[in-house]
């Protein structure tokens, strides 16, 4: 069980999990309504907001940072912050922003603490991916071209990395992308065009490199 609100303890993916196996999950219940009831004292429902998120954040620090094993830890302190700022969130919020922008912030310090911000990472360190480009590219089903994808992507900034990861994996509309990442909806389109179009130039160049 978790902590009691006075005492904050470190809590490990196997006891949320452990958690939420105890207390089923209320698949009627938004993500909004059982953040509300986390900050509202009854903190078992943290283990179903685990449940449902804590793949999708685990793939969002991949993608960031190339380092499984480090991603894991991000996604602990994720849940940790979760629990220790929950009075902050707000009835009107969003949890799919509230919780990113979490995600962001968790994702800024361990890069500071290691001093460095990638820009390329391990291709495979990469969850597979076949939805980061428009038409052929995205729907491609050949192994071969999987994985000069996953090349491609490794090969962007973390920024072209992160709009991507939160538009087309984490499906965030553009305007909770733009309050993310602090700027208006237009100029989200404008980074995920050009991401789009720097993935798309590097796939189709790695493809004609592989092909002589």
């Amino acid at each position: 069980m978790f902590a009691a609100t006075s005492e904050i303890h470190m809590q490990t993916g196997t006891a949320l999990l452990e958690s939420a196996a105890e207390n089923p999950v209320d698949e009627s219940a938004s993500d909004h309504a059982l953040m509300l009831a986390v900050r509202d004292g009854d903190l078992d429902r943290l283990g179903d907001l685990f449940e449902r998120h804590h793949r999708p954040l685990y793939g969002f620090f991949v993608h960031l940072t190339g380092n499984r094993t480090a991603s894991e830890d991000l996604v602990q302190l994720v849940f940790q912050r979760i629990l220790k700022y929950r009075h902050t969130y707000r009835d009107e919020g969003k949890f799919s922003a509230w919780i990113y922008h979490l995600a962001r912030t968790v994702a800024a310090d361990h890069f500071h603490r290691t001093a460095r911000a990638p820009q390329s990472v391990a291709p495979e360190d990469l969850p597979d991916v076949a939805d980061e480009g428009p038409n052929a590219v995205a729907q491609t089903e050949q192994g071969e071209d999987l994985a000069l994808m996953r090349h491609a992507l490794a090969s962007l900034s973390v920024e072209q990395r992160e709009v991507l990861t939160l538009h087309r994996l984490q499906h965030l509309p553009h305007a909770e992308i733009a309050r993310l990442l602090d700027c208006n909806v237009g100029t989200v389109k404008v980074r995920l065009h050009r991401a789009l179009g720097a993935l798309r130039d590097r796939f189709f160049q790695l493809r004609k490199e592989t092909a002589r």
